[in-house]
């Protein structure tokens, strides 16, 4: 489970209307064949709600926020393949966890209102699932396919020139040259080479969840951004609290899933192992090497199926851990899950 927080930014400037996104977030309806899969938004009590009840809600709850301040927070969350294998591809599936995450969500605030604690109720938002991604060019199978692109990129414009008369060549020769490196590409998908754009293969069911700043009751800015976790400040004369507990959320998010789906977690999948590993590569490793040896395979399994470069032996000493591959697989882990940082 992969969720991201990321503020409202566009641009050097904060929108000061959430149409941009929402319109980003109606891009899967537009696809063509969608019509009868038509995905609609919903919150915590309704479904079918439509873009344009969204981004008025959204537009209008913005009391007191300063044009420099963000009017609303995206909340992305990705099931693995695994998780969604479990929910059988069940879009009310997705809505259920959705509206559970929500409480953990609103329990994560140090923040009270009218002297009680942040409930669900207290949280405006929207959510919507889609069910495509694409290739983007910071996934792995993009960056290790380039030298291939590159090559083929040069021979099709020497073919170009040739047809032009700008050069002398043969075409035929550089089209086979072209057939043999598509083919020799390291990352295929249904016998293409994987190019940025291409519609990811399998189970790709995602949820976009957009969260305005201030409560639903347009009193009370509500900031996941905060960099406090749990405090109190004086204000006004009063004691007031304040913070978002970013480790809570995602712990609770994963405990959530689990307890809602009854799913069995391997050890890599959990957001405080992969935290673990970025603190100590060694520990992280020996607590593999300690799993049942079934867990340990699905361990290994899911570990490579991410693209994270794996050292020929499970290192058990920090000499076998070079700085160059702690940098890798760190930077692998860190592009794999995006759940340690709200992006601010």
């Amino acid at each position: 489970m992969y969720i991201t927080i990321t503020p409202q930014k566009l641009g050097s400037n904060y929108s000061q209307s959430a149409a941009g996104f929402v319109d980003y977030l109606e891009k899967e309806n537009q696809l063509p064949g969608m019509e009868k899969d038509h995905e609609f938004f919903f919150n915590q009590k309704e479904d079918g709600i439509s873009p344009e009840v969204v981004i008025k809600e959204i537009d209008t709850n913005t009391a007191k926020l300063k044009k420099i301040e963000p009017k609303f927070y995206s909340i992305t969350v990705n099931p693995s393949q695994y998780e969604l294998k479990k929910l059988q591809n069940n879009s009310e599936a997705l809505k259920q966890y959705t509206r559970e995450l929500m409480k953990d969500y609103a329990s994560s605030f140090n923040r009270e209102i009218n002297g009680r604690p942040i409930n669900v109720n207290d949280i405006k938002y929207f959510a919507k699932i889609e069910h495509h991604r694409t290739f983007k060019g910071t996934d792995f199978q993009i960056k290790e396919n380039q030298p291939h692109a590159t090559k083929i990129q040069v021979l099709k414009n020497e073919i170009r020139k040739i047809e032009r008369g700008e050069m002398q060549g043969n075409i035929k020769s550089r089209e086979q040259q072209i057939f043999k490196l598509e083919r020799e590409a390291p990352h295929q998908q249904n016998g293409q080479r994987i190019v940025q754009g291409m519609f990811k293969e399998g189970n790709q069911s995602h949820i976009h969840i957009i969260v305005s700043r201030k409560d639903a009751s347009n009193s009370v800015s509500l900031s996941p951004g905060s960099k406090y976790k749990s405090s109190e400040v004086e204000m006004n004369g009063k004691m007031v609290k304040r913070g978002f507990d970013r480790d809570f959320f995602y712990q609770k998010a994963e405990k959530t899933f689990d307890k809602t789906f009854q799913y069995q977690r391997n050890f890599v999948e959990t957001y405080q192992a992969r935290k673990d590993f970025i603190k100590s590569p060694k520990l992280y490793f020996s607590a593999i090497m300690g799993l049942p040896a079934s867990e340990k395979a699905l361990a290994m399994k899911m570990l490579k199926e991410t693209g994270i470069p794996l050292p020929p032996v499970i290192p058990i000493s920090k000499a076998q851990l070079t700085v160059k591959l702690i940098k890798s697989i760190q930077n692998g882990i860190l592009t794999a899950s995006r759940s340690a940082s709200i992006g601010i």
